[in-house]
């Protein structure tokens, strides 16, 4: 299931795509444009700053932006940073596989399997999805 982070971090992040060409957005205006609480949103943003994928600058006329080209930024990337691994059972993770609990064999186990599947077909469908692709909120 997609977080609420993930969420609102995929908004943002549509939202700094659409942005023209050296331009930022404030935290102010990001929160009213897209239905994000401003404190969650200070958090989050400060995420994906730390992922390199947004950029801040202080000051006038600073805030928020995208740090690289919408093209070359999925909705995989912006949902890893925000949630962690693309899985919906922690046995199925290639990046952070941990043991479940009532699983003694896990090699032959079919939910495992069926999981681990899943998990590729949905990363695959992210890491295709550009922002580039889906500039639905529309910046100013």
């Amino acid at each position: 299931m997609l977080t609420r982070k993930a969420k609102y971090g995929l908004k943002a992040m549509a939202f700094l795509a659409a942005l023209p060409e050296g331009k930022f957005a404030s935290v102010t205006e990001i929160s009213a444009a897209c239905s994000i609480p401003k404190k969650y949103l200070d958090q989050i943003l400060s995420q994906l700053r730390a992922a390199e994928l947004a950029m801040s600058r202080r000051g006038k006329g600073g805030g928020y932006r995208a740090a690289r080209p919408a093209q070359e930024t999925s909705v995989g990337m912006i949902i890893r940073v925000l949630s962690g691994p693309l899985t919906p059972l922690p046995c199925a993770s290639a990046a952070a596989f941990a043991s479940c609990h009532d699983c003694a064999n896990q090699p032959p186990c079919l939910v495992r399997q069926w999981m681990r599947e899943a998990r590729d077909d949905l990363a695959a469908l992210l890491e295709r999805r550009m922002l580039a692709r889906h500039r639905g909120i529309a910046a100013p």
